[in-house]
C-alpha cells in the first residue's frame, strides 16, 4: 500500500533517517502542520485524504499524540473503495476509543458494510466492531452480526470472524446478546461442514454454555457427535490436520465444552464418549519424536482426562488416565510436568481414593523443588489436595520444611494451605499445637489475620488443648526472635490459659510477663493492645506481678495512639481497684467458647483459587465438595483414646461436639452442583397435530406430524416396562435438510428413561426418509409424555416441538379374569381415593347408535384385556390390567365403560391400587373417546 502512495513512502524513509528525535518531531510536526492546512482547506479527492490519514496513522504509531484527522477517516469508511475504505477503518480501530463521539458517525457506515454482499466489506465492518467493541457498537449492530453468521449465504471465513466478533461482543457487553433466543440457531452451526466456522462457533457457545447451560443443553450431543465424527470415523479436512492431529484446538474446546455439564445420564452418549475417549488415550500411549506432534497430542490427550475424570472418577478410564499422569509429571519437558501435576490435581480432587496417587508421592514432593515456579505451583497444589488421614503429617511436614525456602509469591497459599491441612487432619492435639506454632514461626509476614484467629478459636473451644498450647507459645517466646504473629498468638493464650502453668518450674507468673513484655517494644499498636488486654488479664489472677502491671499502664496513659491511650486509660481504672471488687473479676473472666463457624481458612483460600472465566465445577482441593461429606475428622476419632472426657468443653456438654466444632469445624456441606431443570420446549401448534397424538396413544403406528418440508411417523412396541419406538423422519423437498437434531425431553426423568439408540446423522438427503430408535423405560407412574424436538435448516431454521405417544397404558399388560374374579378385586380395591370416575358426552355413529367397535379399540389400544361376558349389559365394556415399572413392581387396574345411548352420556370408572395409576388411566381413556 505504501509503494502505491509516495508521500508516505518518503515520510517514512526521512523519519527512518533522522539521526536524533529533536530531528524525528521537527519532521513531524512540519507533516501534521502541513495536514491541518489540507484538511482545512476541503479540497481532497480520497486518494488525498487516504495519503493523509495513513500519515497520521502511521505517526500515532510511533506513539505521537494525534488530534486531528477523525472525521476524514470517518468518511474514508463511506468510500466505495477498498484501500480508502480500509485505511478509514485502520484509523478508526486505532484512534478511536470505545467511548469516543465519532463512533456514533460510523455506526450506519459499518451497518451498511455487514449488508453488503461484499465479503471483504462484511470482514472490514467486522474486524471494526470486534477491535472497538464500544457498547454503542453493541447495542447497535449485534443482531447484524447474529444475521451475517447464520445466513446461509455467508462465505466461510465471514462467519468465523462474525462468530468471534459476537464473542468479543458478549465478554464486553453480555446483557445485549439474547443468548437464550439465539441457542439453538447457534448450537446448529457446530454441524458446518468447515472445520473453521466449528472451531469459532464452539469457542462462542463455551462462553455462551456457563452462563446459560439450559438454553445451550443441545450442545452437548453436538460435542460428542463432533468428537466421535473426527476421532473414531476420521471425518475431517487434510487442512486442518496439525502435524497428524486432527483438529487439536477443536477437539481441546468440546472436551472442555463438556466439562461444563454434569455428566450424561444417556446411554447412547456415555457409550460413544467413551469410545472416544478411550481412542484418545490408546493412540497417545507412545510419544513421538515430533515435538510440534507431542504437543498438540498432549493438549487432546489432557482435557480428554479431565473429562474422564469429571464424568466418572470410578470408570476404567481414569485408570489409564492416572498411569499416563504418572509418565508425564516425570518428563523432561517443563509444559508436560506442568501440566501432568495439574491434571493430577484435578483427578485427587475428585476420586473417591487417593491410593493410585500416593504411589508417586515422592515424585510429586521432588516437584516442589523444579526450577520452574508454574510446576512448583501445581506441585503444591497436588499436595495439598491428595492429602489425607495417613500421609498428612508427612505432607506438612515436606511443605513445612520447603516454605522456609520456597518462593515469596507461593508463601501466603502455603501458609493457608498448610493450616487448613493440620486442622483437618490432625491426629492429635499436641501434633495441631506444634505444628501451627512453628508454621507461624518460620512464615512471618506471610502468616494472614485467618490463620492465628483459627489458632485462638479452636484452642479456646478445646479445653484439653489449653494447658498444652500455652506451654508450648511460651516456650516459643523465650526465643531471642519472634514474628508479631505468634506474640499476638502467645498474648491472647498466655491472658486466658496462662494461671494454667503458672505455678511449674519455670513458668512463673513474672517469667510469662518478662517473655511476653520483652517482645512489646519491637510490635505495632493493633499488637500492643491485646497485650495490654492480657496484662488486664493478668491483673486478675497474678496478684504478685499487679504493681508491674499497673506501672505498664501508667505509662501508656500518655501515648499517642488513641486506642492505646483510651485502653490504658479503661485499664488502670479497673487494676487500682480493690482485689476484692467483684467488676474486675467480671469484666477478666474467662472468654467463653467461640460458636460454630465456618473456617475463614478456607473462604480464603477459595477466594484465592476461583477467580476464573472458566466455570467448571471443580478446584484444587476440593475434595468435600466433590465427594460425600465427612461425617467427622481424625481427630475427633481418635481423641477418645487419647484423652479424657471432659463434660464442660462446649455449651452442649459434650467434648466430641467441642472438637469438631473447633479441628472439624469447616463447613463440608455438599453444595448443590445441579441447578434447576431444563424448562420444556414450547409444543408446536397446529391443527391435526393433538388428532395425531391421541390416535398413537392407542395404535401401535401411524404419522405423529407432517407439513410441506418433513414427516414424522411412529411405530412402536412395548415388553413389561421396556419399550422401543421406530420414528422415521421423511424429507418431503428436494434440498437436503442440514444440521438436522432430534431431542427427547423427559419432565420426569426418576419415572421415565428415553435414550435414542444412536447419535442421528445431521443431514437428511432430499426425498429420503432415515430412522431412529428410541428406548423408553418406565420406572414409575408418569403422566407427562417425553416431547421430541425435531430442528434443521432449510433455508431458515426449523424447529418442531411434538408429544411423543409414549403414555403409561402402553406398558400395560391384559389380563384375563373370570366373572368372579373380576367382582372380588373391583370391590377390594374399593372407591375413592382409588377409583377415578368420569361422566362425559358419548360419541355415537351415523346412524345413532353406540360405536361399540370403536370403543373397544380405543379400550384395547390401551392395552386393557377386554373381558366379555363380565356385566350384564352387553354396551358396558370391561377391562383389566396390569401396569410393569421397574422401580415399583406391578400394579394392578380394572376398568369398566359403561354408554347411555338416551342420555347420550358415557360413565368411565378406573379402579387400580395405584391412586396416581388410577386418576392417570382414566383421563388418558376419556381423552381418546373424546377426541373420536
Amino acid at each position: 500500500m505504501a509503494a502505491n502512495m509516495r508521500g508516505l513512502t518518503q515520510f517514512i524513509a526521512d523519519i527512518r533517517g533522522a539521526r536524533v528525535r529533536e530531528l524525528e518531531e521537527k519532521r513531524i510536526n512540519k507533516e501534521m502542520a502541513n495536514i491541518r492546512k489540507k484538511f482545512k482547506d476541503g479540497n481532497l479527492d480520497g486518494y488525498q485524504k487516504k495519503k493523509y490519514v495513513a500519515k497520521i496513522i502511521f505517526t500515532y504509531i510511533l506513539g505521537y499524540k494525534v488530534d486531528i484527522g477523525h472525521l476524514e477517516a470517518v468518511n474514508l469508511i463511506s468510500s466505495s473503495k477498498y484501500s480508502e475504505k480500509q485505511i478509514g477503518y485502520l484509523a478508526v480501530t486505532l484512534l478511536m476509543h470505545e467511548n469516543s463521539d465519532f463512533l456514533r458517525l460510523v455506526v450506519n457506515s459499518i451497518r451498511k458494510d455487514l449488508d453488503e454482499n461484499n465479503e471483504v466489506h462484511n470482514c472490514l465492518a467486522l474486524h471494526a466492531i470486534a477491535n472497538v467493541g464500544s457498547s454503542e457498537m453493541a447495542e447497535a449492530l449485534a443482531e447484524d452480526v447474529h444475521r451475517l453468521l447464520i445466513s446461509p449465504t455467508s462465505m466461510t471465513f465471514v462467519k468465523k470472524k462474525a462468530a468471534l466478533t459476537l464473542l468479543r461482543l458478549y465478554r464486553k457487553r453480555p446483557e445485549v446478546i439474547p443468548a437464550v433466543e439465539w441457542a439453538l440457531r447457534l448450537v446448529s452451526l457446530m454441524d458446518d461442514q468447515d472445520l473453521g466456522v466449528v472451531l469459532c462457533v464452539t469457542s462462542l457457545i463455551m462462553a455462551l454454555a456457563q452462563d446459560h447451560p439450559d438454553a445451550f443443553a443441545v450442545c452437548y450431543t453436538k460435542a460428542v457427535d463432533r468428537l466421535h465424527r473426527i476421532g473414531i470415523e476420521h471425518e475431517y479436512s487434510g487442512i486442518y490436520t496439525y502435524y497428524k492431529v486432527p483438529a487439536p484446538w477443536l477437539q481441546v474446546k468440546l472436551l472442555r465444552l463438556l466439562q461444563y455439564y454434569p455428566p450424561t445420564e444417556d446411554v447412547t452418549l456415555k457409550s460413544v464418549l467413551n469410545e472416544t475417549l478411550q481412542t484418545i488415550m490408546t493412540s497417545s500411549a507412545e510419544p513421538s519424536r515430533n515435538v510440534q506432534h507431542n504437543n498438540a497430542q498432549n493438549a487432546v490427550l489432557f482435557e480428554a482426562i479431565s473429562l474422564a475424570i469429571h464424568l466418572d472418577t470410578r470408570s476404567p478410564l481414569v485408570d489409564t488416565a492416572a498411569v499416563l499422569l504418572a509418565r508425564f509429571i516425570s518428563s523432561k519437558e517443563t509444559n508436560v510436568r506442568y501440566l501432568g501435576l495439574d491434571t493430577m490435581a484435578h483427578l485427587a480432587a475428585r476420586s473417591e481414593t487417593l491410593d493410585p496417587l500416593k504411589k508417586h508421592q515422592g515424585t510429586i514432593i521432588l516437584s516442589l523443588r523444579d526450577k520452574d515456579i508454574s510446576v512448583r505451583r501445581r506441585a503444591l497444589d497436588l499436595l495439598y489436595s491428595m492429602c489425607d488421614v495417613d500421609n498428612s503429617e508427612l505432607i506438612v511436614g515436606e511443605l513445612l520444611r520447603y516454605l522456609k525456602v520456597a518462593d515469596y509469591v507461593l508463601r501466603e497459599e502455603m501458609v493457608l494451605k498448610i493450616a487448613i491441612l493440620t486442622e483437618k487432619y490432625a491426629s492429635s492435639y499436641k501434633w495441631y499445637v506444634d505444628t501451627i506454632l512453628q508454621l507461624i514461626s518460620a512464615a512471618g509476614d506471610h502468616v494472614g489475620e485467618e490463620v492465628w484467629y483459627r489458632v485462638v478459636q479452636i484452642v479456646t473451644n478445646t479445653e484439653d488443648l489449653q494447658e498444652y498450647a500455652a506451654r508450648v507459645v511460651f516456650e516459643y517466646l523465650k526465643t531471642p526472635s519472634v514474628h508479631e504473629s505468634l506474640v499476638k498468638v502467645g498474648g491472647y493464650i498466655l491472658g486466658e490459659y496462662g494461671h494454667l502453668i503458672a505455678n511449674e518450674p519455670g513458668y512463673s507468673p513474672i517469667e510469662q510477663f518478662q517473655a511476653l513484655h520483652s517482645k512489646s517494644q519491637f510490635c505495632v499498636a493493633p499488637t500492643r493492645s491485646i497485650l495490654l488486654s492480657t496484662y488486664i488479664k493478668w491483673v486478675n489472677v497474678f496478684p504478685e506481678i499487679k504493681p508491674q502491671l499497673i506501672n505498664i499502664f501508667e505509662r501508656y496513659r500518655h501515648v499517642l495512639d488513641a486506642e492505646l491511650q483510651q485502653r490504658a486509660c479503661e485499664y488502670y481504672a479497673l487494676a487500682c481497684l480493690p482485689d476484692d471488687n467483684e467488676m474486675l473479676q467480671n469484666v477478666c473472666e474467662e472468654m467463653p467458647p467461640f460458636p460454630p463457624r465456618v473456617s475463614g481458612l478456607t473462604s480464603r483460600l477459595n477466594r484465592k483459587m476461583t477467580d476464573t472465566e472458566d466455570k467448571r465445577t471443580w478446584i484444587h482441593g476440593g475434595r468435600e465438595i466433590n465427594l460425600e461429606q465427612q461425617q467427622m475428622s481424625t481427630l475427633v476419632r481418635s481423641k477418645q483414646a487419647e484423652l479424657p472426657v471432659n463434660d464442660s468443653t462446649t455449651a452442649s456438654g459434650t467434648a466430641d461436639s467441642a472438637v469438631l466444632n473447633a479441628l472439624a469445624g469447616l463447613d463440608l456441606t455438599v453444595p448443590s452442583e445441579a441447578g434447576e431443570s431444563a424448562p420444556a420446549p414450547r409444543l408446536t401448534v397446529g391443527p391435526s397435530i393433538d388428532k395425531w397424538y391421541q390416535k398413537l396413544t392407542y395404535s401401535a403406528e401411524g404419522v405423529l406430524y407432517e407439513d410441506v418440508q418433513i414427516q414424522i411417523g411412529i411405530k412402536s412396541r412395548f415388553q413389561g416396562y421396556l419399550g422401543q419406538l421406530a420414528i422415521y423422519f421423511g424429507n418431503k423437498v428436494s434440498a437436503p435438510l442440514t444440521s438436522f437434531t432430534s431431542t427427547v425431553y423427559v419432565s420426569d426423568s426418576a419415572a421415565l428413561s428415553a435414550t435414542f439408540a444412536k447419535i442421528p446423522a445431521n443431514v437428511l438427503a432430499p426425498r429420503t426418509q432415515s430412522q431412529q430408535l428410541l428406548q423408553v423405560e418406565c420406572k414409575k407412574v408418569f403422566t407427562c409424555p417425553p416431547i421430541l424436538t425435531v430442528s434443521f435448516l432449510a433455508g431458515a431454521y426449523q424447529s418442531i416441538s411434538i408429544r411423543l405417544p409414549v403414555i403409561v397404558t402402553k406398558f400395560f399388560e391384559g389380563v384375563k379374569f373370570g366373572q368372579a374374579d373380576f367382582f372380588e378385586r373391583w370391590k377390594l380395591i374399593g372407591g375413592f381415593p382409588r377409583e377415578a370416575q368420569v361422566v362425559f358426552p358419548i360419541c355415537l355413529d351415523a346412524a345413532g347408535h353406540i360405536d361399540l367397535p370403536h370403543n373397544r379399540r380405543i379400550v384395547s389400544g390401551n392395552h386393557f384385556e377386554i373381558l366379555d361376558g363380565i356385566d350384564p349389559n352387553p354396551s358396558n365394556i370391561v377391562g383389566a390390567a396390569v401396569l410393569h415399572t421397574s422401580v415399583e413392581g406391578k400394579v394392578g387396574c380394572l376398568l369398566r365403560l359403561e354408554p347411555n345411548r338416551e342420555a347420550k352420556l358415557c360413565r368411565l370408572t378406573v379402579r387400580s391400587t395405584s391412586e396416581e395409576v388410577a386418576t392417570a388411566v382414566q383421563r388418558l381413556v376419556e381423552t381418546a373417546l373424546r377426541m373420536e
